[in-house]
């Protein structure tokens, strides 16, 4: 169902916790689409050992479902560029909602499973998501889309680009989250928000994380 070989396999069960996910998507360099957009399978993850936020999304949906878990992904939608869209792979535990997330950036990154609802954890994100001059961009958010609808075309194991699957979780139905007028009276971050907001993980080029000094 999987097709995975055995050693891909053995990577993906030890990841049989969120948080286990999470720390894995934080060993893998950021995907920085240097020659040309990129929608890799989690095979290609892990043999390239780098991702941007959907591959990273992807990679850990399908550890959650090899440790019987389903894999769910939620897109969050900007209001267009320079800003581009976050994916985010959900799970639960006792009826809650957390998510989990490869980023570059020091905010939207994993979310402790205490929402009650997707709205919930989408809204967590709000004040997190501005550009560099403090505009806050977070728009509407997906329903979760259930990646075992796309069994049959191995979306797991692809060598070609997941086109069809970017594809299907912009066409997910997707709640509005802001009202024009709404929009208009926003508030900018604050400029240490947007400081921090500059504070990156992985620059291009460089095969190692940020460490703090």
């Amino acid at each position: 169902m999987f097709g995975f070989n055995k050693n891909e396999m053995r990577v993906l069960r030890r990841l049989n916790a969120p948080p286990k996910i999470q720390d894995f998507l934080g060993t893998l360099a950021m995907n920085f689409e240097e020659h040309g957009d990129t929608y890799n399978s989690p095979r290609v993850v892990l043999r390239e050992q780098q991702a941007h936020c959907l591959e990273g999304a992807l990679l850990a949906a399908a550890a959650l479902w090899i440790n019987g878990e389903p894999p769910l992904i939620m897109n969050l939608k900007s209001a267009g560029l320079p800003d581009v869209d976050h994916v985010l792979t959900l799970f639960r535990r006792s009826g809650r909602w957390g998510a989990i997330s490869k980023t570059n950036h020091a905010v939207l990154r994993y979310r402790e499973p205490v929402y009650k609802s997707v709205r919930e954890l989408a809204m967590s994100c709000f004040h997190e998501y501005f550009l560099d001059d403090g505009r806050k961009m977070l728009r509407s958010f997906s329903r979760p889309l259930d990646l075992r609808r796309f069994a049959r075309q191995g979306w797991t194991i692809a060598e070609e680009k997941l086109d069809y699957l970017a594809d299907a979780l912009d066409d997910q139905p997707h709640e509005q989250i802001l009202t024009p007028p709404l929009v208009r009276r926003l508030r900018l971050a604050d400029p240490i928000e947007i400081a921090a907001g500059k504070l990156v993980e992985w620059r291009p080029g460089r095969r190692r994380p940020f460490q703090e000094k």
